[in-house]
């Protein structure tokens, strides 16, 4: 059973256009608690696939809004035991990568997800970002990724640019740039559930 993980009831409203009533859907709200307990509430439902879909800022100055790229692997760039064993950031402790599971189709590009419980526009964490290959950024789709694999659970992630680095403050172009990119992510999400 595929169940969907979205965070945000707007995000889920485009969404659900896009799969109509085949699916089951769970709304968990913004942040990596909210999406993991989301995420382990779906596979206690029965799911053997959770998907997640939403808007995500993109690191790469060369995106443009509404480009929709899965996710090829997740990093939850804010958890940082480097102090303790000296590890890079991300890396949880019991894994030797930062890098969590994720199962691309090959419908869209493909590109590393780093999500933290923060809205990123400082330099040191562009940095970070940068020195982890990451290129795509949300608040959720690492966290999910980080339950499906302990629970052994394949995740599929499907995220649509809403911002753009070094086209302004992140911020404002998420706030202007959030319904065109809505309209995407359900244009993109029924192409990628005919593939």
């Amino acid at each position: 059973m595929k169940v969907f993980v979205v965070a945000m009831e707007k995000e889920a409203e485009a969404v659900r256009e896009a799969i109509g009533g085949r699916f089951q859907m769970i709304v968990c709200g913004i942040g990596k608690v909210n999406a993991a307990a989301a995420a382990q509430k779906a596979i206690d439902m029965g799911a053997d696939e959770v998907l997640n879909c939403g808007l995500c800022g993109g690191l790469d100055p060369q995106m443009e809004v509404c480009d929709a790229y899965e996710v090829e692997s997740a990093v939850e760039y804010d958890f940082d035991l480097a102090p303790i064993n000296g590890t890079e950031p991300g890396v949880l402790d019991e894994k030797d990568t930062p890098y969590l599971a994720a199962s691309p189709s090959g419908i869209f590009p493909s590109r590393i997800l780093a999500s933290g419980d923060r809205f990123v526009e400082d330099e040191a964490d562009f940095r970070l970002l940068d020195g982890l290959k990451c290129t795509l950024r949300d608040m959720e789709g690492a966290a999910i990724a980080h339950v499906c694999e302990k629970n052994s659970v394949k995740f599929r992630s499907l995220k649509v640019v809403s911002d753009v680095r070094g086209l302004g403050p992140m911020p404002a172009q998420y706030k202007r740039n959030m319904s065109i990119a809505l309209e995407a992510l359900g244009s993109a999400v029924g192409k990628w559930l005919e593939g």
